[in-house]
């Protein structure tokens, strides 16, 4: 049976790679040890952290102005590294979309190295759509303009790429990353921890323009300072080992056995066109969330009329195998988060699940 595993984080992992991991822990046969025990600073590691950068700079079409860094921290951690960089000391203001929970999250930390612009406030609609293109007024002055592609909370995602060309345009891509083709040229910084898409908790990807660590302001410790992590690649501290190796064999997936991302875009699309069906062939007992042209392909964000009706629905969903289809805790009901590793048959059997429970309620 195929992973029903629709957690919004830590993600589904592809079932061949839980294979090769599950046996990398007793063992990894080039080395002969425990991966677990491997040291971060073998030849064998740095081989896994070069081979992982290629591997996304191969499905992103990555350019070598850009480079590549594997850190810690999570996205939290990018919410402040970005502004120490970008804002601190540059007498402009940064712009930022606020348009759920998590880049609410990225406002308050930015706010802490400089001036902030709040270019567009979803929260007074409760997050339920995203801005038109009509509706940002961008500054072609501002230090940078900073979104998140993908609400896991709330269930919305930019099928566009807001913003001015001529502003450096930063974004938060944790729960989309590596699940489509993206225009790379169109992005300065890119950032995404690992655990929706890429593997489990622990690192989190950054890809930036180099040329963005030409002028780095004074007074930034060395642990926040991105030239640190890129003249070490990525191995500044005691990286984490399992996470990154994890990645690799996600990156190897989706390169060797999806066959890239266009091809996984086009999975996923289906999976997410699956559940919406069902949503929308009625809408007053499956109540979608989002606005129809903003609805996120990664986190499905429903409710039913009565929270006994969902107590009810998860009770019957746990019973049949299906797991992690709680809402966030901040707004309840449910969702089905739809990364990468879930399948299409898993969300065919939820679908069933779903109309099932309908007839019967």
């Amino acid at each position: 049976m195929d992973s029903r595993n629709f957690s919004a984080g830590p993600g589904a992992l592809p079932a061949g790679v839980l294979a090769q991991v599950q046996a990398a822990v007793g063992q990894v046969p080039e080395v002969g040890l425990s991966l677990l025990g491997i040291s971060h600073r073998s030849d064998w590691f740095r081989a896994v952290v070069r081979e992982t950068e290629r591997n996304i700079r191969e499905l992103l079409g990555l350019p070598d102005s850009y480079a590549v860094l594997f850190l810690q921290g999570g996205a939290s951690l990018q919410f402040a590294m970005i502004p120490m960089l970008l804002l601190r000391g540059r007498h402009k203001t940064a712009e930022y979309l606020r348009t759920g929970y998590w880049s609410a999250k990225a406002v308050a930390e930015a706010r802490i190295e400089g001036d902030v612009r709040v270019l567009w406030d979803g929260e007074t609609e409760g997050y339920r759509r995203l801005p038109k293109a009509d509706e940002l007024s961008c500054s072609p002055q501002a230090a940078y303009l900073h979104y998140a592609s993908n609400e896991t909370v709330e269930g919305t995602q930019f099928h566009g790429v807001p913003g001015r060309d001529d502003v450096l345009r930063v974004c938060d891509m944790s729960s989309d990353f590596l699940s489509r083709p993206i225009d790379v040229d169109k992005y300065d910084l890119i950032y995404a921890h690992a655990q929706k898409n890429l593997g489990p908790a622990g690192v989190t990807v950054v890809i930036l323009r180099r040329e963005l660590l030409q002028d780095v302001p004074t007074g930034i410790p060395a642990i926040l300072d991105y030239r640190s992590h890129l003249a070490a690649e990525s191995i500044y501290n005691t990286p984490p080992v399992f996470a990154i190796y994890v990645a690799l064999l996600v990156t190897r997936w989706l390169r060797d056995d999806i066959g890239g991302l266009t091809a996984m875009a086009g999975i996923n699309a289906a999976k997410a066109r699956c559940l919406y069906d069902v949503i929308d062939q009625d809408p007053t007992f499956y109540q979608g969330r989002a606005a129809r042209e903003d609805r996120s392909l990664m986190n499905v964000v429903f409710s039913l009329p009565s929270f006994e009706l969902e107590t009810d629905f998860l009770h019957r969903a746990t019973q049949e195998g299906f797991a992690g289809l709680e809402g966030h805790r901040s707004l309840g009901g449910l969702r089905a988060s739809l990364y990468n590793a879930v399948t299409l048959p898993a969300v065919e059997d939820l679908a069933q699940l779903m109309r099932e429970f309908r007839r019967r309620a």
